[in-house]
């Protein structure tokens, strides 16, 4: 058996900030720092900083007056912000800055006077951060076939967005159903998927080119996880995700000459190290690490943080 390893893989710009954020405000300010949902979404990352004194809450009414706050890197709505500054808490902002750069459309559209088609996924927190950038007049769809239900008339001045972690081909299928019902519709300068979600898909359709069978490090409630392997599915190659290597199931590797292995954005290269060592016991003599875009972006920490450094 030969491991074939994806390049890029694993944290992207913007989880490196929000974790450094998260943990340099325990050093500065100590336990308890509150964080309004997951940071980010892994399991073992999560963990490990409820370990150092991060207390996750889902509401920020769990959070005591006065106290630090810190909003995850999905994003948060303005009704969030408000209820934070109203309660006198310190807001550290984790927002992936990619994501604020869509929050940031969302308000100049609607300032405009646009509609706006939001596609993404419904229920997940960045989805819910950037609708409520807005008071109404957003739209969300999921799929082609919701094109045809959007509740919007053909003459009504019509803008999209979509969600940082999407699959590239599925959204570009719903982009192409929406351009052919409203030819007017206007869409972003930049494309709203960010570069780690882009690079990420295309090491994985180079990944499973060559592969028997590809294994996603990553947890069930990360979105650019499950794309990855989506995306390797998709190329007619099995695929399953795992949190750790102990969740590695002998039997998909059983056989297997070429196991392909990357990780999605919000997981760490040290539990991609756990699945090669686990692969190993199961066979596998040799890594080979396939040739790829290293990416170099680095999102700065915010002032009152990076400053004490």
């Amino acid at each position: 058996m030969e491991i074939f390893l994806a390049q890029p893989r694993g944290f992207c710009a913007g989880v490196q900030r929000a974790i450094d954020i998260v943990e340099r405000a325990l050093v500065l300010y100590g336990s308890p720092i509150y964080v309004r949902h997951e940071v980010v979404h892994n399991k073992f990352v999560v963990d490990g900083l409820k370990a150092k004194g991060a207390v996750f809450v889902e509401d920020l009414a769990e959070v005591p007056a006065g106290s630090t706050v810190i909003f995850s890197a999905h994003g948060v709505s303005r009704v969030v912000r408000r209820e934070a500054e109203a309660r006198g808490l310190k807001v550290f902002d984790a927002t992936c800055p990619l994501v604020t750069k869509v929050h940031v459309e969302v308000a100049k559209l609607r300032e405009q006077g646009m509609e706006i088609v939001m596609i993404g996924h419904a229920g997940h927190p960045e989805v819910e951060g950037t609708m409520g950038q807005c008071d109404g007049g957003i739209h969300l769809i999921e799929t082609v076939a919701d094109v045809a239900k959007l509740p919007v008339s053909g003459t009504a001045p019509l803008a999209y967005v979509t969600q940082t972690t999407l699959s590239v081909d599925d959204a570009a299928a719903i982009v192409t159903a929406l351009k052919v019902r409203f030819p007017a519709i206007v869409g972003p300068k930049k494309d709203d998927i960010c570069y780690a979600t882009q690079n990420r898909q295309d090491a994985v359709k180079t990944l499973a080119a060559q592969c028997e069978v590809v294994i996603v490090v990553g947890s069930v409630n990360s979105s650019n996880s499950n794309r990855l392997r989506e995306v390797a599915a998709h190329a007619g190659i099995p695929a399953y995700m795992v949190d750790r290597a102990e969740e590695l199931d002998p039997i998909w590797v059983a056989g297997k000459r070429r196991v392909g292995v990357t990780a999605g954005a919000s997981a760490p290269e040290m539990l991609v190290d756990g699945v090669i060592r686990r692969l190993k016991e199961l066979g596998a003599v040799e890594v080979t690490a396939i040739s790829g875009i290293h990416e170099n972006v680095v999102f700065p920490l915010p002032r009152m943080l990076a400053a004490t450094r």
